[in-house]
């Protein structure tokens, strides 16, 4: 059942970031079929790269209220405490963190970690460095949400920008509804999540473990 879950997953439709990308692929590709045949294989291994890399896939959240889901793919770095990034708002004291980084390998689509309404959304610029790095949480380029829960308690999820992402998307906005597992953005070229959590919350994670953006619960949310 996994290798067959993992040829799906690789085999699925691309997110529409990635159409750009794979048109330019495509082009390439046609050019170098009509004057220059090592243009045509950089034009298909880049096209074929994209669409992977791209790759959008289902997902099916498991139906707990009181579950909060992995953001994104990817390996867990982080479990710990943390004050959430100041531009949401949020009180300056230590919450649950959970921060997961993203390999070019992995699915990079971004999912709503549990239903709620968007809050705030405020993109902060900064640096490049390694988004498994420490400092990354601070001083790379993020974009951050707020989002309330129908319990009236709050947390937030960070899309950080890595070593070679240039670029996060993100479709959702201030006021919005959202449901778990829902998708809400992309960051391109290798990243970081990180989720902050209502305090009280119970990780069930361990940093190593590998997340399925969407599926896996990260954590339990305490009694209101």
């Amino acid at each position: 059942m996994d290798i067959l879950q993992s040829i799906k997953s690789a085999l699925a439709p691309p997110h529409k970031a990635g159409y750009p990308f794979i048109g330019g692929g495509v082009v390439a590709l046609i050019l170098g079929l009509i004057l220059l045949h090592l243009l045509a294989w950089l034009g298909l291994v880049f096209t074929l790269f994209c669409l992977y890399f791209f790759r959008d896939p289902d997902r099916v959240p498991p139906p707990r209220e009181t579950a909060i889901l992995a953001p994104a793919d990817g390996l867990v770095v982080r479990v710990d405490s943390a004050a959430p990034p100041p531009e949401l708002g949020l009180p300056a004291t230590p919450v649950p963190r959970i921060a997961i980084f993203l390999s070019v390998l992995d699915v990079h689509v971004n999912r709503i970690p549990h239903t709620g309404t968007i809050e705030k959304i405020v993109y902060h610029p900064g640096k490049f460095l390694n988004a498994a790095d420490d400092k990354a949480a601070d001083e790379n380029e993020r974009n951050a949400l707020r989002i309330k829960i129908p319990d009236g308690r709050e947390l937030a999820v960070v899309q950080i920008a890595g070593l070679i992402a240039r670029r996060i998307l993100c479709d959702v906005v201030p006021g919005e509804r959202v449901v778990t597992g829902a998708r809400f953005g992309i960051i391109r070229f290798g990243s970081r999540t990180d989720i902050y959590m209502p305090p009280g919350t119970l990780p069930l994670v361990a940093v190593g473990q590998r997340m399925t953006g969407g599926e896996t619960v990260v954590a339990e949310l305490a009694p209101p």
